[in-house]
């Protein structure tokens, strides 16, 4: 696992760094430079909006007495997607819009739902309880 992350963290700048050099070439640094502060800008405009109306989902789920699973992987999602928008990118934007964007973020839901799943039913997770009386 801490391999991949290094590979991760190690591979993705290199990308992206190559894809706005490309960008650059083909418009202009300014150009590109702008692109992607709008899209910093955007993407942080609409992971705010979309977590206000989650919370006030999670809010209205727990007022009606229920849990709220499913609001709460939106809201991994969309926390998920506003820190790949917050990073200067094209490969981590379009990773981030996907991920707040309400109808593909059902694709990444569905994933996420079964890897949960799977981790319970194979015993990786485990919930401690420490009660302090």
């Amino acid at each position: 696992m801490l391999g991949k992350l290094i590979l991760l963290f190690t591979l993705t700048p290199i990308v992206e760094l190559y894809i706005l050099f490309q960008i650059a070439k083909v418009t202009s640094f300014s150009a590109t430079l702008l692109l992607v502060l709008l899209t910093g800008i955007a993407g942080a405009y609409l992971a705010k909006s979309e977590g206000k109306i989650i919370i006030t989902r999670i809010k209205t789920e727990i007022n009606q007495g229920r849990m709220p699973g499913n609001e709460l992987i939106n809201g991994l999602c969309v926390l998920i997607g506003g820190a790949f928008l917050l990073t200067p990118g094209i490969l981590t934007d379009v990773v981030g819009f996907s991920l707040v964007i309400p109808m593909t973020r059902t694709i990444f839901k569905a994933y996420i739902k079964s890897k949960f799943e799977s981790m319970i039913k194979e015993g990786q997770v485990h919930f401690y309880y420490n009660r302090r009386d």
